[in-house]
């Protein structure tokens, strides 16, 4: 929800070449005025991939810096949207729980701001994270993400140890999905989600193109 189409057309007018990356989990709306998809383990893959060198990565701005990084051949026009979960969690505090466990790897998402990713033994998506934290020998980790991971953290690791940075790594957007709810979704078949039809087709498209692009050697 941290960018509008007037911004997107802006830049549209500002860059004619330059192609629209849209973080997955944005609206219909939004996806619907965008050229490709991405998610956070697949973004600089996709991007990549992309003839074109512009390239308008929305909406988050850490993780498009990230990307940024990676890719020097590209040209980034960055958005200020970010994930107050990430964006909370800040240097000092990553720092004090190196001193509390010197002995733990830290392991961080993307969408942290730079100052975090640069004190990283490694930087990944959930999934990444999750990976490499079971395929890894060492025994003990800093987890610079949302807590929701700990639980299958500790699930496929239980001679590890994990830790958090912070109190606020906490996204109550997320925890607004329950058990309870799931259930009466299945019992009543709703509520259910009306898109126009319009933007559903044009938003369709770079998902689709997300999916191909992935899906190409």
């Amino acid at each position: 929800h941290m960018i509008e189409t007037e911004r997107i057309h802006e830049v549209r007018e500002q860059y004619p070449d330059a192609v629209v990356v849209c973080y997955v989990n944005s609206t219909a709306e939004i996806k619907a005025e965008s050229d490709v998809c991405v998610t956070s383990s697949n973004a600089i893959r996709i991007v990549k991939k992309l003839p074109n060198k512009d390239i308008f990565f929305i909406p988050d701005n850490n993780l498009g810096r990230y990307a940024a990084k990676q890719l020097p051949e590209k040209h980034f026009i960055f958005h200020d949207g970010f994930c107050h979960v990430h964006t909370s969690i800040h240097r000092e505090e990553v720092l004090k729980a190196k001193e509390v466990h010197p002995e733990a790897l830290i392991l961080a998402h993307p969408e942290c701001t730079e100052e975090v990713l640069e004190l990283a033994d490694f930087i990944g998506s959930t999934s990444q994270i999750l990976n490499y934290a079971t395929q890894s020998e060492e025994k003990v980790f800093l987890i610079c993400t949302e807590m929701g991971i700990f639980y299958e953290l500790q699930q496929k690791n239980p001679d590890k140890k994990f830790y958090s940075v912070g109190h606020r790594q906490f996204c109550p957007n997320m925890k607004r999905i329950k058990l309870e709810s799931v259930l009466e979704a299945l019992e009543r078949m709703g509520p259910e989600v009306q898109l126009d039809e319009e933007i559903r087709q044009k938003a369709k498209l770079p998902l689709e193109r997300m999916l191909q692009l992935a899906a190409e050697e």
